[in-house]
């Protein structure tokens, strides 16, 4: 690639310092990196700004339909390369600290994750901000300002342990704060109903508590800094921060109460739900985002356009999963209580601007909340969610007479084991588009969690399989095989994915195989690197990297992976001269802080880790590594260094998937269920070079409802039985026999999630990838086949989708 030119590095350098001296306050020769990161940074967001504002004053003047994206999590991650990537000042930022004396990669180190999300939900938000400004949308991303985001996991003894992440504790340089933008969130209290006429009353809801939402700003910067859109999260204050009366009383805690009451609400992402106080902050939360975010967004479409009935020509909403699904009846009380539009009317208007995507098929995940609680919390919504049901139930009642069991099933009120007000339901019923997010879970929401709305509303369900941005996960995380991409599909291949279906043709080509070999090297020997240097365990980077990187879930089944492990484990043992492929298992993800099963299953592999690694009779064939504080900066390490990818859901289970994704766009084959997003890269990659095992979606289904045989699966497998006696005896926890009875009695007397089933099919699909392991030049076809044929699963297809489909928004294409 060129060098920069002289003249735009020595501007950019003499920004550097100024930021350093004025912004920062520190003297060149006293600075440390952070003090460098900081003026970098600030250097580089005066170049954001200037985009910005251009882009904000276009979208006004043009009077252009904005896009609003509502989501609980926005998984940004650290933002100096994406915004030096995308601004094309790489290279040229670079040179600039270099003559400085400065290291920019060390200054990439420095910088604190965005603690904003959990895992694929909030990455998948991140990656659509930066489509949809690459596309040149307007819009807007809305969330909550979390002081401390998701825990910090700490491996201690195996056990995974919660800590907050201090993300913010040497301020955001991204960001800009909007003090003048607040909105009064409130809860509780009472509604009133004042007469307006003889048939009319207007509802007035007297809130018995209010939080003040404060708006902060991120510039969100597309691909060649050609449009800027802006994130805005909010933060909780008290409208009262201090109570004098009691401060000056000596009752100096008590004083503070309502500010940390207040404050709570933006404190972590999904605190614990197993309290009744858990329950009631996390409805807290998702009220108080999704209000201030509808106040927001309608105040600027009123300065813009005068009248809320156009409300829909206008402006977009998409609720990212259910979460913000209380939209419904917020929309639905700003337009009638507080803009006095007939009921019918305000229907109308909320039904045609908000849309919803579903994240998943898990029944627990489609949030219900206890009605006591919405109703002392939110009175008057739950007034206007009764209305909505008993108009909506009679619509339902009309069309099907004698139907109990479907006016059962779409009610918003579910009446069975305490009364409960079904969020997903209600987001359904008051979206013009409702979406699943690939093609197999679009498929079975239309059987399983919404199959009676679909039977009601057929027109308005539709797919949009998620995409990742190559920006982010080719470009930024893996530069090596990026040059090497341009140097041979061309660097047009930057600007349209497409252009790696030119690799098709070269994909058994020797020389091109070594060349991507020796970039896959590099990135696993920082990888090795970074395991040694943070677990003290050293690794071959010439194994096979095995990698599972998700959130921990029974679905997700990193039990599996672990048992197969021990099965390998215990088969190395016995023969070690046999020809095996030398692997190293890496796993890495976060437990639910309440995930008792969960947690268990970390530990099991951190303990299994123990003992695999420090048996001298498998030496360099097998190790397995289990990394802390999985986030979007350990996956970009981990991601360029896959071999293997491991997608191995239960079957039906996995909405999507977007790792998937990223680790076949980098070359990884993957080893996998066909669920979610499974099945789209299959068709597009061929069955030649991905592994597929285990039961479908449907014959997961059928086994549950005929029953499950975990005896007989156990009973015929060559490995499992001695896998679980092995677990259960006590080899891998020996100071507690029965610390993973738990786990084993789930797998042998209720395994829903068909571990049991899946695990013979499994081991010969592992027994497979070692057979084409040890064919160099079959993996690298396959490899680059799957780099090839990731086009399609970039998330500007997405969105353009999303674009044409369901908002009515205009895209303007890279190329």
């Amino acid at each position: 690639m060129p060098s920069p030119a002289s003249d735009d590095v020595a501007r950019f350098r003499a920004a550097v310092i100024a930021k350093l001296t004025y912004a920062v306050g520190k003297n060149p020769a006293a600075a440390s990196d952070r003090d460098w990161f900081l003026a970098t940074a600030f250097a580089t967001r005066d170049r954001i700004v200037d985009r910005w504002i251009t882009s904000t004053r276009q979208t006004y003047s043009e009077g252009r339909k904005r896009v609003y994206y509502l989501s609980l999590e926005f998984l940004i991650g650290r933002l100096l390369f994406d915004a030096l990537t995308n601004l094309e000042l790489l290279d040229t930022v670079r040179h600039a600290l270099g003559d400085l004396g400065v290291d920019l990669d060390r200054l990439r180190q420095v910088e604190p994750d965005a603690a904003l999300g959990n895992g694929g939900l909030g990455r998948l938000a991140a990656c659509f901000m930066d489509s949809m400004a690459t596309l040149s949308i307007a819009a807007y991303g809305y969330g909550i300002r979390y002081d401390h985001g998701l825990f910090r996991q700490v491996i201690k003894n195996g056990w995974q342990q919660e800590y907050p992440e201090e993300w913010l504790s040497f301020g955001n340089p991204w960001e800009f704060e909007r003090p003048e933008v607040f909105y009064d969130v409130g809860f509780g209290g009472s509604v009133e109903a004042v007469p307006l006429s003889n048939d009319r009353k207007k509802h007035v809801w007297h809130p018995g508590e209010r939080v003040e939402a404060v708006a902060y700003d991120t510039p969100i910067c597309g691909w060649r800094g050609r449009h800027v859109n802006t994130l805005r999260l909010w933060s909780a204050r008290a409208a009262d921060p201090l109570r004098l009366d009691a401060f000056n009383q000596g009752d100096h805690v008590g004083a503070l109460a309502d500010q940390v009451r207040a404050e709570a609400i933006s404190k972590v992402l999904y605190p614990s739900d197993a309290t009744p106080a858990g329950q009631e902050l996390r409805l807290r939360q998702e009220y108080f985002f999704t209000c201030a975010s509808l106040h927001d967004l309608m105040r600027r479409h009123i300065d813009s356009f005068g009248d809320v009935r156009s409300l829909p020509d206008k402006v977009a909403i998409q609720l990212n999963d259910t979460h913000p699904a209380i939209a419904v009846a917020e929309l639905m009380r700003v337009l009638v209580d507080e803009h006095d539009l007939e009921w019918d009317e305000a229907w109308d208007i909320t039904r045609r601007t908000i849309s919803y995507t579903n994240h998943t098929l898990l029944p627990e995940a489609l949030e219900t909340w206890p009605v006591p609680l919405m109703e002392r919390l939110l009175p008057r919504h739950m007034q206007i969610i009764y209305l909505l049901n008993a108009v909506h139930l009679g619509e339902v009642r009309a069309k099907f007479p004698d139907d109990d069991a479907l006016l059962s099933s779409v009610s918003l009120i579910e009446e069975g084991g305490g009364r409960r007000v079904r969020m997903g339901n209600l987001a359904f019923l008051g979206s013009h588009s409702i979406n699943g997010v690939a093609a197999l879970h679009s498929e079975l929401m239309k059987t399983t969690v919404f199959k009676d709305f679909y039977r009601l509303y057929p027109e308005r369900m539709n797919n949009k399989t998620n995409g990742i941005t190559f920006r982010r996960w080719l470009i930024e995380a893996n530069p090596g095989l990026t040059r090497l991409l341009a140097e041979t599909c061309g660097p047009g291949v930057l600007d349209d994915p497409t252009l790696l279906e030119k690799l098709v043709p070269m994909a058994e080509d020797r020389s091109l195989h070594e060349r991507l070999a020796a970039v896959r090297r590099q990135n696993k020997v920082a990888l090795a690197r970074l395991i040694r240097d943070r677990m003290e365990i050293k690794v071959n980077p010439g194994a096979l990297f095995d990698v599972q990187i998700k959130r921990i879930h029974e679905y997700k089944r990193q039990l599996l992976n672990i048992l197969e492990t021990i099965a390998l484990y215990e088969a190395m043992r016995a023969n070690p001269a046999k020809n095996w492929a030398p692997r190293v298992k890496i796993f890495s993800g976060k437990a639910a802080a309440s995930y008792h099963q969960a947690k268990l299953i970390i530990k099991l592999a951190n303990d299994v880790a123990r003992v695999v690694n420090d048996d001298p009779t498998v030496k360099d064939l097998l190790k397995v590594v289990f990394l802390p504080n999985y986030n979007v900066s350990l996956a970009e390490a981990i991601i360029p260094a896959a071999d293997l990818s491991e997608q191995i859901s239960t079957a039906g289970m996995e909405a999507s998937g977007t790792g998937n994704m990223k680790m076949a766009l980098n070359g990884a084959l993957t080893i996998g269920t066909l669920d979610g997003a499974n099945v789209e890269i299959k068709e597009h990659v061929g069955d030649a070079n991905i592994f597929i095992f285990g039961l479908t979606a449907d014959e997961v289904e059928e086994r549950r409802r005929t029953g499950i045989d975990e005896a007989g699966s156990i009973a015929r497998s060559p490995h499992l039985g001695e896998v679980l006696d092995a677990v259960e005896s006590g080899v891998f926890s020996p100071d507690e026999r029965d610390r993973f009875r738990p786990l084993t009695d789930a797998l042998r007397y209720h395994d829903y999630f068909l571990v049991t089933s899946d695990f013979d099919a499994y081991w010969d699909a592992q027994r497979a990838v070692d057979a084409r392991w040890n064919k160099k030049d079959a993996w690298w076809t396959s490899s680059i086949i799957n780099t090839a044929n990731m086009a399609w699963f970039s998330s500007d297809r997405t969105i353009s989708e999303y674009a044409k489909d369901i908002w009515d928004v205009p895209v303007k294409p890279v190329r």
